[in-house]
């Protein structure tokens, strides 16, 4: 069975991301601050779980890039991780588009492309934990014949 290299903590500009939406949820909630495309476009409850998921998603995705056990796991945790912060950038971009329009491309094309290299890096993660799970398949694990 070949051994995999999944290169570790590479991606500076993930890692940024991932550490600074824990701060910035924090922050809105602790000091009531928010933008107000959030405070129009999304009602208590959705504002709420949108600031919530900026801290979950950050904090989840620190402790899947400093995971010391198993590998799966700590591949796991970071593709929760990308998943969440895809979906809350992916909301305030929406917000930013529709209350904002025009005068907002720039920062919704910013926040968007967050959004997409979340997902892409989701992608990316399933792939690897695929790949993993396809290595530790062995010839006897075949049903009816096929694997």
């Amino acid at each position: 069975m070949p051994k995999r290299l999944i290169w570790r903590n590479r991606r500076p500009f993930q890692n940024a991301v991932v550490a600074t939406a824990p701060v910035c949820g924090a922050l809105m909630i602790a000091m009531e601050v928010r933008p107000p495309v959030v405070e129009v476009a999304m009602p208590d409850p959705v504002r709420i779980g949108w600031e919530a998921g900026l801290i979950v998603a950050g904090l989840v995705g620190i402790a899947g890039l400093l995971w010391p056990g198993r590998c799966s796991t700590r591949l796991g945790m970071e593709l929760a991780s990308m998943l969440m912060l895809g979906t809350v950038t992916g909301m305030y971009a929406v917000a930013l588009a529709v209350i904002s329009g025009r005068t907002a491309v720039a920062a919704t094309s910013f926040i968007a492309a967050v959004a997409i290299g979340s997902w892409w890096r989701a992608g990316e993660l399933l792939g690897e934990l695929r790949g993993m799970v396809e290595s530790q398949r062995s010839p006897t694990d075949v049903v009816g014949g096929f694997p």
